[in-house]
């Protein structure tokens, strides 16, 4: 099925299509074995303004229970199958529309990467992440909140976690820019929570070296239990 949905497919919406794949890791349904509701389109090499992005997408067989609770025609699962290929090439048209946003989230990943590692990075590389609100932002699966902080502070730091106020100590003497990552939310997401206290910039930093980054795991403290 997935030769014949893709003939459907106008030719300037594959411009840029290198391959539409098949899993080899999917396990076909036992019934309608040619239908796929799960899939991703993979970017795999642009340059310039984007207008030359290539990606592959790659189909797998996901749940049919939404669709066998409705109907079991083969118009229905032909939809099914549609809409998910439909959805990734969407993805792939996105992308080229917006590459150099792409480009930046993979620095920014890269950098995320290196921090978990204990590796040097660029303190600011989550502001090219997914911004989620104001200094907020989504880099893969972490989340990292900027929020002021002095040198020390006693009362430490307060943010909000899924409605639920904490407090976050700041090491004694820590100087921005700060990574702490929290241990203690009581509905911690798939990555870390990472507060950031970043260093204001001044004018004396372009004659000197780059301050070391702190990154420290502390314990968050719910303050409205």
């Amino acid at each position: 099925m997935v030769e014949h949905i893709a003939q459907d497919v106008p030719h300037e919406f594959r411009d840029g299509i290198v391959a539409i794949d098949v899993s080899p890791k999917a396990v076909p349904d036992p019934v309608r074995g040619g239908v796929f509701t799960l899939g991703e389109c993979i970017p795999l090499e642009w340059s310039g303004n984007g207008a030359n992005l290539q990606s592959r997408i790659v189909l797998y067989h996901g749940s049919f229970a939404a669709v066998a609770r409705s109907h079991a025609g083969a118009s229905e699962w032909r939809q099914e199958a549609w809409d998910t290929l439909s959805h990734e090439l969407r993805h792939h048209l996105e992308w080229r529309a917006n590459v150099d946003a792409l480009e930046a989230y993979d620095w920014a990943a890269e950098q995320n990467f290196a921090r978990g590692e204990g590796q040097a990075f660029d303190a600011v590389f989550y502001r090219s992440g997914e911004r989620l609100a104001e200094g907020v932002y989504k880099v893969d699966d972490d989340v990292l909140m900027e929020r002021e902080g002095g040198r020390g502070r006693g009362d430490g730091l307060k943010i909000t976690w899924h409605g639920r106020s904490y407090r976050v100590p700041v090491p004694p003497g820590a100087q921005p820019p700060l990574f702490l990552s929290l241990e203690g939310l009581l509905t911690p997401p798939a990555g870390d929570v990472i507060v950031v206290v970043p260093r204001r910039p001044r004018l004396l930093d372009l004659w000197r070296p780059r301050r070391r980054v702190t990154s420290q795991v502390v314990a968050a403290e719910p303050i409205d239990a």
